[in-house]
């Protein structure tokens, strides 16, 4: 996967077409890496990021950031994963044929660890995986911050993430 393929939305990291999955440890990335590998899935089409390299990318993202990005979720969900990669959280981002691929993609990363996994449509940024006491996903504004914390973040959330209406 080319560093083109994954747009931008008003300065902002949007990649459309793709699942962006937060992993707690580098090996359970690697591993799920592997497993969508084995199961299908293109090796040109799986990119991972560290948790430097997904920092160093959000915040040269949110510092670039037109005031227009703050419309969508997509500074949001930068600011989310910005936060996650300095807790040690490493990513992948595949690129997914359609959105029945993308679910099959973020079920064959669960038993890996996987946090969390946004598919970016066009017009929406979908969660795949969901969490117990998970609420169902609702407009999101930089006010509100983003629909759920992962689970380590539920009792104090200091990310930010606010699930009320």
């Amino acid at each position: 996967m080319a560093d083109d393929e994954l747009n931008r939305s008003f300065g902002v990291l949007k990649p459309v077409g793709h699942v962006v999955i937060s992993f707690p440890a580098e090996q359970h990335s690697r591993r799920a890496a592997q497993e969508l590998v084995r199961t299908g899935t293109e090796a040109e089409a799986v990119r991972y990021f560290s948790d430097r390299e997904m920092m160093r990318l959000l915040d040269a993202d949110l510092a670039d950031a037109s005031p227009l990005a703050e419309i969508g979720q997509e500074v949001n969900l930068a600011k989310f994963q910005r936060a996650l990669a300095a807790k040690g959280y490493h990513f992948l981002i595949v690129r997914a044929n359609d959105d029945e691929h993308a679910k099959r993609i973020a079920e064959a990363v669960k038993p890996y660890a996987a946090e969390r996994a946004q598919y970016y449509g066009h017009f929406v940024i979908e969660e795949l995986i969901e969490h117990a006491g998970d609420g169902p996903q609702v407009f999101e504004s930089p006010d509100r911050g983003i629909d759920a914390p992962t689970p380590s973040d539920r009792a104090s959330n200091p990310l930010g993430a606010r699930r009320d209406a």
